[in-house]
Order: C-alpha cells, then structure tokens, then sequence
C-alpha cells in the first residue's frame, strides 16, 4: 500500500522515528559542546506528527519572529530539514560564540549569521547521520540557509513544496541545556513520501 503521507505512518515507524530523533539529539549535544566549549545536553526531545497549523501553535504561533535555517536533502534520501530558533535564542547563541552582547538578529553580523548556520548544519547533521548509521543510505544536505521572519512565512516555503504531498510533518523540539542556561530548538524534518518509505524499508520495516 505504501507510505502516500505522514498520516499513514503507524505506531511501529513513529516508534522508529522517535529512535532516530533521540540519538540525533545526543548526536547534538555532543557536537554543540565541543563547538561552544561549554557542556551542552539535551533533553529527550518532543517529537510529533503535526499538521502545519499544529506545528504553528506548537511552536508560539504563526506570528512568532524566529530564525529559520532551511537545509535540503540530497541523494540517499530527498526532502528538507527546517533548523527553527526563537529571535532570543539565536541571539544567546550568538553571544555566547562570539562573546557579544546582541539582543535582536537585526545587531548580528555575517560572523554571527555564520555561527548561526554552523549550530543549525551540526544539529541537522546529527540526525541526518543517525539515519545513515541506522540505514546504510548516504545522504548529503545542502549548505544551510538562515532568515529571520514570522513564523508563517518562514514555513511557506516546506508548505509550498509540500502542498501536493502531505499536509503534516515531522516536528523535533529540543530544550538544550549549555552551560546551565536552558534554550529551545526545533527541527522539521520533511523528507518526501518515496524517501520516506525507503528510510522504513532500509530499516526492515514493512510499509
């Protein structure tokens, strides 16, 4: 029958998403500290099939202000990965990288905008990576993409090419603890319907 959207996943493949979405995230923490030189964990993640509108509230509304890092999948696997960080966030992830002292993304420079791209790459990696190591698949992504927007319009972008394919998605939340201060991060992972039944078929699981 075959996997036509997000909505046909059953509970056995949510279960291995789940999997894949935790050691991803430990991949993370792991990458992030050696990064920000500073001991770094994350919480077991929230992870979720959500419907955009869902996704939205989840994530503050579609009016929140956030920077969105977009990542394309190539390859093994095809789809996108969304890197999301409240405006806040970004900023403290910025001042701890750089020792500033930035308290909008409008104050950060190129350098900083660069710092921004590296986290959303190592965390987008991390899970990319735990999906070669479970599958066998190689799967490259694209040179990361950040903009600050609202909410809305920054997913315009995976609804749009996601339209025609599935109106849900997979949602990642982490709260990443670094150096004892607690922060929120999210993750979209958006692959297309025929990658995502070769990512259950390359994990022996019937679809």
């Amino acid at each position: 029958m075959g996997i036509k959207s997000f909505d046909d996943i059953n509970d056995l493949q949510i279960d291995v998403l789940r999997e894949i979405a935790n050691i991803g995230s430990g991949n993370a923490a792991a990458s992030l500290s050696r990064m920000l030189g500073h001991p770094t964990n994350i919480a077991i993640p929230n992870i979720g099939i959500k419907g955009f509108n869902e996704a939205y509230e989840a994530l503050g509304g579609a009016g929140s202000v956030m920077v969105g890092v977009l990542l394309m999948l190539t390859d093994g696997l095809d789809g996108m990965i969304m890197f999301l960080l409240p405006n806040d966030v970004a900023c403290e992830l910025v001042n701890m990288l750089m020792c500033t002292e930035v308290t909008s993304y409008e104050e950060i420079d190129e350098v900083g905008i660069s710092a921004i791209n590296e986290v959303a790459n190592i965390m987008s990696a991390s899970f990319v990576n735990a999906i070669s190591d479970m599958t066998s698949l190689k799967i490259d992504i694209s040179p990361p993409e950040a903009t600050l927007d609202m909410l809305g319009s920054i997913m315009s972008v995976p609804s749009i090419y996601f339209a025609e394919v599935s109106d849900s998605l997979l949602l990642i939340q982490n709260e990443i603890e670094i150096a004892g201060k607690t922060t929120s991060a999210s993750v979209m992972l958006l692959p297309d319907m025929p990658s995502l039944e070769k990512l259950m078929t390359s994990l022996g699981i019937d679809v």
